[in-house]
């Protein structure tokens, strides 16, 4: 494919568990009739699979594409975008992506604080956030900032 074709600033992101938003921008030469396919393998044994859900735009172009259900396994995911314009193909992008570097997680759950007044302590405490594969809790870390109002 001609220079330049290939998308730019491929980034993933896990939220809410197992969803996932893929993003890109296009080529600095693609034209408006470029069109982007994005192709990826969760696991290594698993087949190619293509994007059913695009996130378009205003010319109509790919340039995201939204997943559900996304596992997340301690191994590489394989993502491909291919395309063409005007019958004639880009120049292709690949990139691995080890899953659960990109997960954002949900805030820890069932928040609770109780305060003594006599003895000016509180005590806080809570369960850790949803996900899809931390099995141990001790694997979580956590910050607390308290401000005075």
């Amino acid at each position: 494919g001609m220079n330049g074709t290939a998308i730019a600033n491929f980034t993933c992101v896990i939220f809410n568990v197992s969803f996932m938003n893929c993003t890109w921008h296009v080529g600095r030469t693609a034209t408006e009739d470029t069109q982007y396919f994005l192709y990826w393998r969760p696991l290594r044994n698993e087949d190619v699979t293509e994007c059913q859900n695009y996130i378009k735009d205003t010319c109509g172009r790919h340039i995201g594409c939204r997943f559900q259900s996304v596992t997340i396994a301690n191994n590489y995911a394989y993502f491909l975008v291919n395309g063409s314009r005007g019958g004639q193909s880009i120049q292709t992008y690949e990139k691995k992506i080890m899953l659960y570097q990109i997960e954002k997680l949900t805030p820890p759950l069932n928040v609770t604080v109780d305060c003594t007044e006599d003895s000016h302590r509180c005590i806080i405490w809570w369960q850790p956030p949803h996900t899809s594969h931390v099995k141990k809790k001790s694997c979580f870390k956590y910050e607390i900032v308290i401000e005075n109002k």
